[in-house]
């Protein structure tokens, strides 16, 4: 039966693709879809054919604003305190623009960013799908993956997901502000991010792939991991004539992209020249939002503003990003040797994922690393035969899951059970 469904995600780039592709494929199954995120990507959104939702503030305008670079690059802790009120109106803006959005829907899809969600579905008693891209619910099998926090046991592994919880406040005012003030709801008694008002556990999509992260075994049921949701390029993208000179001049170069966050964009390409200068090889690199300046870069370096990377990874012999759950899942299904430059929240477990699996060097953080780190690990990336057979072998493993229609075939069994009248809602097996 033709269901709307609602999808509300706020962020950068890797925040609202995959859930630009979950749109589609629900669009592929016959359903009525709305997409709300910011500003910056209605023209992404559109493009598609999916219907956009505006949940207020352009993203890029505030990230590149300079006290937030140097909030986090530079670490002046005085900056926070005026961030984190802002970042607040931006989370309060979007609740109340989604609450328009799910009027009429018969479920939301929601994220960490975007929990007000859930008192959403309770207002409009909907049934709430939340997701995440990373491993969030509590487990003893390792800590909490959003900060740098050691593997000390079981105990305390299970312990450090109270850091959820500072995470959860920070939502927490916005979010009751606007359960009160606009859908009439009672303040929640418990709650959480992976659970209701009443405390019970929520039907939960994580969009990775437990080939490259395996699904701890104390979960609830109601956590399912799907496979990682792809937004497949479907453009004629193909490389311009410089860009074909270029590949065609030298063996496969290296893809270096330092993702969607504008930190140090000035010391990243000083480090970026001096490493490519020792390294002496090729290279690709991608300016983004990282502002990276490719003009005094030398002859073996070709620089682009954006490229499909679903398209330009197989045309490289191995990656270097920020360690961002799309980027690393992208470069490993085009089976590319990875090493990653974290910044911020999950990109050092990414990271360390990728390290475990035998397909990269271990991760060093972007604000230490140095020309000589950048210039060992593409030499590296690019000679060790045993890390790029790996590499293959998980590509061609990702390759064959079906992340999306899972994904869409547990939506579907969530709403039928809401209008059903029931709680058992789909469950991991």
């Amino acid at each position: 039966m033709r269901k709307r469904v609602a999808i509300a995600t706020i962020g950068t780039s890797g925040d609202v693709r995959p859930y630009l592709a979950l749109a589609i494929e629900l669009k592929k199954h016959g359903h009525d879809v709305v997409l709300g995120t910011n500003a910056d990507f209605e023209g992404l959104v559109t493009s598609h054919g999916v219907e956009f939702h505006n949940l207020g503030t352009k993203i890029q305008d505030w990230l590149q604003e300079s006290r937030f670079d140097n909030a986090i690059s530079q670490m002046k802790l005085h900056h926070f305190p005026q961030l984190l009120r802002e970042g607040q109106a931006l989370v309060e803006r979007a609740a109340r623009n989604s609450w328009t959005m799910a009027q009429g829907a018969d479920a939301i899809v929601v994220n960490i960013n975007t929990s007000f969600g859930i008192d959403i579905a309770e207002a409009l008693d909907i049934p709430v799908i939340m997701t995440a891209m990373q491993p969030l619910n509590p487990t003893r099998e390792f800590p909490v993956c959003a900060y740098e926090v050691p593997d000390l046991g079981p105990t305390f592994n299970k312990l450090s997901y109270i850091a959820m919880n500072l995470q959860q406040g920070y939502y927490d005012l916005p979010r009751d502000r606007v359960r009160k003030e606009l859908m009439g709801l009672a303040p929640r008694k418990r709650g959480g991010l992976f659970k209701d008002s009443l405390g019970n556990n929520l039907p939960t999509l994580y969009n990775f792939s437990s080939i490259v992260s395996p699904r701890p075994r104390d979960w609830p049921q109601t956590a399912v991991v799907t496979g990682f949701w792809f937004l497949d390029d479907t453009s004629d993208w193909k490389p311009s004539p410089e860009l074909r000179r270029f590949l065609d001049a030298g063996p496969p170069p290296v893809y270096i992209g330092f993702g969607s966050m504008p930190f140090g964009a000035e010391r990243n390409t000083q480090i970026l020249r001096s490493a490519l200068s020792q390294w002496g090889g090729r290279a690709i690199v991608s300016r983004g939002w990282g502002g990276i300046n490719a003009d005094d870069l030398p002859d073996t370096v070709f620089a682009v503003s954006e490229a499909p990377h679903d398209k330009l990874f197989p045309l490289v012999s191995a990656v270097v990003h920020h360690g961002g759950a799309g980027t690393t899942a992208a470069g490993l299904r085009a089976g590319k040797p990875t090493f990653t430059v974290p910044q911020a929240y999950d990109q050092r477990y990414w990271g360390r994922r990728v390290r475990a699996l035998g397909c990269g060097p271990a991760p060093v953080r972007l604000r230490t690393l140095t020309p000589e780190t950048l210039a060992g690990a593409l030499n590296e990336l690019t000679t060790n035969q045993a890390m790029a057979a790996n590499a293959r072998s998980i590509g061609e493993a990702l390759s064959q899951e079906t992340g999306l229609e899972t994904a869409v075939n547990f939506i579907e069994a969530t709403v039928d059970a809401a209008r059903a009248g029931s709680r058992r809602f789909p469950v991991a097996t």
